[in-house]
């Protein structure tokens, strides 16, 4: 039987966003001849277990329409990250959310945030922190790790002012967009959804919900396997899978399966999606009582689960790129910015920084390093804010940490 996630006290030792207690440092594949420094910055990201309390990704700017998979393009070496990177907390945006989830940067440096639990998205002044409520995702049923989930702008929004989201319903999860109208009263901003995917299955534990515009401007979603570790391994099942979608909801050309959007399986519970400088994807993944994963993603690859977890060689699946004991991550959220990925840990309650070689070999630069270890509690998303900047969002009204005064909040980081 799966371990689960639950919305209340972890009792068991299957209980799982909060993972089986295990002892260990992050490991990475292959990673035999980085740096010497990166072996300090190793033991430095080690950590005991203390018993325990997820694209947005920073994709580059897309290009012009594209109906094939994103090529990865070269990425100068004067860009290299440094082997060891810094944090600094810049700014405390805003607080007071409610279960925040996904968060989607609007063009001009305002955020949008969905509210898991009471189905709202908010606009959040850039500048100011200020609060405005569009309105509530009609439909939405939030129970266990459902609700309200990921959000993502049209790269159209100039336009069309198309916000995208993946929620939970009575019956299935899905993937609809919504119309923003500012000029309508606050609360009344929001038009009926319009759904261009369903029947993801769904269920009290991993429905994933990550979405994200990719380079090629064709939309990707982030999917769980529901405690049903059979799907993941279904191809015609739309659960444990990355999938790839036009704007209207179509499979896209250059999928595994012309006729599905199906983009890559075998994946537990997918929670975070973003694109490096070559425009590679990555995306971070719930383990099970072992091992937490990031991993590079290509189309039509097997990414192991329930067959694998963590690192194993077993011919025809694909390796993560690194892995956490579950006690140090479970990762939900990551972006990228100056040359490495940065995942927010939940039960880690710390933000990871991986830094990229910038090559056309996946293995990292140099080991993970680990920053805010416990200074904010669960971190469920992280976005690029351009440059230096990150947005930064806490976790700790979703039921699993008694929250503290001015919880939730969103914090921008300056980083390197």
């Amino acid at each position: 039987m799966p371990a689960v996630e639950r919305t209340g006290p972890v009792h068991t030792p299957a209980a799982r966003e909060e993972h089986t207690v295990h002892h260990g440092c992050t490991r990475l594949r292959g990673v035999a001849a980085v740096l010497a420094s990166a072996s300090l910055l190793l033991s430095a990201a080690c950590a005991t277990d203390d018993g325990g309390s997820a694209g947005t990704g920073g994709s580059p700017t897309p290009p012009a329409s594209s109906a094939s998979a994103p090529a990865a393009s070269p990425s100068p070496s004067a860009d290299l990250p440094p082997a060891k990177g810094s944090v600094e907390v810049v700014s405390t945006l805003t607080e007071d959310l409610d279960s925040p989830w996904g968060l989607a940067p609007l063009p001009g440096g305002d955020l949008l945030v969905a509210s898991r639990d009471e189905a709202t998205i908010t606009r959040i002044d850039g500048t100011s922190g200020e609060k405005t409520e569009l309105g509530t995702v009609p439909g939405v049923s939030p129970a266990g790790e459902g609700g309200l989930l990921g959000l993502a702008v049209a790269p159209t929004y100039g336009a069309d002012h198309l916000v995208y989201a993946y929620f939970t319903t009575e019956s299935d999860n899905r993937v609809a967009r919504l119309q923003y109208d500012e000029s309508k009263p606050a609360g009344q901003q929001l038009g009926a959804p319009d759904t261009i995917l369903r029947g993801i299955p769904k269920g009290s534990v991993h429905n994933g919900g990550r979405i994200a515009f990719g380079p090629d401007r064709m939309l990707y979603a982030g999917t769980g396997e529901t405690g049903d570790t059979g799907l993941a391994q279904d191809e015609k099942s739309l659960a444990g899978k990355i999938l790839r979608m036009t704007p209207d909801g179509e499979p896209v050309h250059g999928n595994p399966s012309a006729d599905s959007v199906v983009y890559s399986w075998g994946h537990r519970n997918v929670q975070g999606l973003a694109w490096d400088a070559r425009k590679r994807l990555w995306a971070s993944e719930f383990g099970q009582d072992t091992w937490d994963e990031l991993n590079l993603i290509e189309p039509g690859k097997n990414y192991g689960w329930p067959e694998v977890e963590g690192e194993k060689g077993e011919p025809g699946y694909e390796d993560p790129v690194a892995v956490w004991k579950t006690s140090e991550a479970s990762p939900s959220g990551i972006a990228y910015a100056k040359g490495s990925i940065w995942m927010a840990g939940l039960r880690g309650e710390r933000l990871w920084r991986i830094p990229l070689s910038g090559s056309a070999d996946k293995e990292p630069l140099a080991a993970p390093q680990a920053f805010l270890e416990g200074t904010y509690g669960r971190l469920r998303t992280v976005a690029a804010a351009g440059g230096d900047r990150l947005w930064l969002v806490t976790s700790n009204t979703d039921g699993r940490r008694a929250p503290k005064s001015g919880d939730d909040r969103i914090l921008l980081l300056k980083v390197r």
